[in-house]
């Protein structure tokens, strides 16, 4: 027992008291304390991975890659136009000697070779302008060379074979009419009008679905389906107004226009829906490689496929936008004469992008969740039957 009269151990001073044993002041390598807890390198890129300046940095990179890939694939179609082949109907030119001469001398000026399609007489081969089959007929008139030009088959082409048939003639001494026997209207000079207002119905198809998972994220899929399907409806409309109501740039048959208009804007934002789905929110990179910096250029609405470079020219009628200007071009200038397979094509998409969605809907981030679901079941009175079925993800 302590004697009480001595004194005790030393008790700690304030500066020790406050700060307390210095052995617990220093890291485990004794290291000051401001460094303690510095992160690495590898810390800071996790860190960073983590943030939201991640995807921020990300977007901007693939945005600058989008512009410039945008404008070139564009600028690729449209700088030098180059015909490979052009086909042009031919009635009795195979046996007149000026007739082939004056053919060697096109395929010479355009660089490129005309595929001739004989026909019996004139008026099968104007048949075969209406079924889009060639964009010219040249023809025997006496001694003078006729050409007539299909300007609605396509612009761009009718306008090099209307600069060189008239050189030609002179250069191997064959007298050349050339005339416009299907002209575009005087509202598109340049043949385009049709390529933008099915342009528009592409983008905004896609960017509708856009807004759509931004905005009206609790859609269930029928839902969301139904959307799609209302806003394509309501565009498709608005668009054909505009242009031909308007406007009065074209004048299109309406109900015919207005739909495939509405079947593209639906069928595109499914396929943004359908890509949401299976890569999440970078879901717009493979829409827009598709849609706008593969679909559009070679769609053949701004050049005619015989000028594009004949892979593209193959492909761009498989994808939705060449598969819309190709149903809105037959509608417009070749009424009678529509084809099934550019209708077809956008089917298949709208369908496959459906069923995708459909069957991987659990993917998909929008949705309602459990919660709000269960929520909104007992507010419409379904019980939890109905909850448990609204709460399937979108």
């Amino acid at each position: 027992m302590a004697d009480p009269g001595s004194p005790g151990p030393e008790a700690p001073g304030p500066e020790e008291r406050a700060s307390g044993p210095k052995e617990h002041i220093a890291g485990p390598s004794g290291a000051h304390p401001d460094h303690a807890h510095r992160p690495s390198a590898r810390e800071r890129w996790a860190g960073f991975r983590t943030s939201a300046y991640w995807p921020a940095v990300v977007l901007c990179l693939i945005l600058a890659a989008a512009a410039g890939l945008f404008a070139g694939s564009y600028t690729y179609q449209m700088a030098k136009p180059t015909p490979r082949h052009v086909p042009v109907a031919v009635v009795g030119t195979h046996r007149w000697a000026q007739g082939l001469a004056f053919v060697d001398g096109m395929e010479r000026a355009l660089d490129a070779g005309l595929s001739l399609h004989p026909y019996r007489d004139y008026g099968a081969a104007r048949g075969a302008i209406e079924e889009q089959k060639v964009f010219a007929v040249l023809s025997r008139d006496g001694e003078r060379a006729r050409l007539d030009l299909s300007g609605a088959s396509g612009a761009s082409v009718a306008q090099l074979l209307a600069e060189a048939a008239p050189k030609v003639g002179k250069e191997t001494g064959t007298p050349v009419t050339v005339r416009d026997v299907n002209p575009l209207q005087s509202g598109d000079p340049r043949g385009l009008a049709l390529f933008y207002i099915s342009l528009a119905a592409v983008i905004v198809g896609f960017v509708g679905a856009i807004q759509l998972s931004v905005h009206a994220r609790g859609l269930d899929p029928l839902e969301r389906i139904g959307f799609t399907a209302a806003y394509a409806l309501l565009g498709g409309f608005t668009i054909a107004a505009v242009v031909d109501w308007w406007l009065g740039a074209l004048h299109l048959p309406f109900t015919q226009s207005w739909l495939i208009l509405a079947f593209t804007m639906f069928t595109c934002g499914m396929v943004f829906t359908m890509f949401n789905t299976l890569v999440g929110r970078w879901a717009m990179l493979p829409t827009w490689g598709v849609m706008v910096l593969l679909g559009n250029p070679s769609s053949g609405g701004a050049v005619s496929w015989p000028l594009l470079p004949s892979v593209l020219g193959h492909i761009g009628q498989w994808l939705p936008p060449g598969a819309s200007v190709n149903a809105q071009h037959t509608a417009v200038y070749f009424r009678g004469h529509q084809h099934l397979f550019p209708y077809l094509v956008l089917a298949a998409w709208a369908l496959v992008s459906c069923a995708v969605f459909w069957i991987w809907r659990h993917r998909h981030p929008g949705g309602r969740t459990p919660k709000a679901a269960a929520h909104a079941a007992r507010g419409n009175g379904s019980g939890d039957g109905g909850g448990a079925t609204a709460a399937a993800p979108g």
